[in-house]
């Protein structure tokens, strides 16, 4: 199916609405790649859902930055202060679960082919969750940021959706300045804020980037 010209960030707010004349509060296990892409991304969320963060991201490293990162998240729900508490569900580190997943795809750029598979593997790791402890819905708060393709979250989203008959919550996280808010709430939490997405490969390439805007 293709999602071409698909506003996300619409059909999100249409499933919200559907929830609301129900009145009742489904469950969501949300799968989470730091505490500051989860910020603005609970703050949008947290008032219509039973929220479960998932913290699976087998691509991080090293391991003490994965650690990091991680306990960060986990002081964050413990300070953000919500309508409906939020739970936190962790998993297994997996690096050699990413490695397999991108042997091959190591040279590829930040945003490309490396990344759709990066998003699959942890986007389904999150739908089998969802399915075995028996969320209404998973999603992720990938699209928060403009290093990220949301179109092919979403698409890598609905597949799985298909494949579990688990409902997935597109989004868009990015609209109504969602990143600036991001921002704006590390500042307010004190996060830690990362300078590369996770894997040593993106890494890598953010350090040659400085070098060159360095001019060294």
């Amino acid at each position: 199916m293709s999602m071409e010209k698909i506003n996300f960030d619409q059909k999100m707010m249409e499933i919200i609405e559907k929830v609301q004349k129900k009145e009742e509060v489904p469950t969501l296990l949300l799968h989470t790649c730091c505490a500051p892409c989860s910020s603005a991304v609970l703050l949008r969320l947290a008032d219509y859902f039973q929220i479960t963060v998932f913290y699976y991201n087998p691509n991080i490293e090293p391991y003490e930055e994965y650690v990091k990162r991680k306990e960060e998240q986990k002081r964050f729900l413990k300070e953000f202060q919500t309508k409906y508490p939020i739970s936190f569900l962790d998993c297994d580190y997996e690096h050699e679960a990413f490695l397999r997943a991108s042997k091959g795809l190591e040279k590829e750029r930040e945003g490309g082919s490396r990344c759709f598979v990066c998003y699959r593997l942890r986007l389904e790791k999150t739908a089998q969750k969802a399915l075995e402890n028996g969320f209404t819905y998973f999603g992720t708060s990938l699209t928060v940021s403009p290093y990220k393709n949301a179109q092919k979250i979403n698409e890598v989203g609905e597949d799985l959706a298909l494949k579990y008959q688990v409902s997935f919550l597109y989004s868009d996280f990015k609209k109504h300045d969602g990143y600036k808010k991001s921002i704006e709430m590390s500042k307010q939490y004190r996060l830690y804020r990362q300078d590369y997405c996770g894997c040593s490969f993106s890494k890598e390439e953010r350090e040659v980037s400085k070098q060159i805007k360095n001019g060294s």
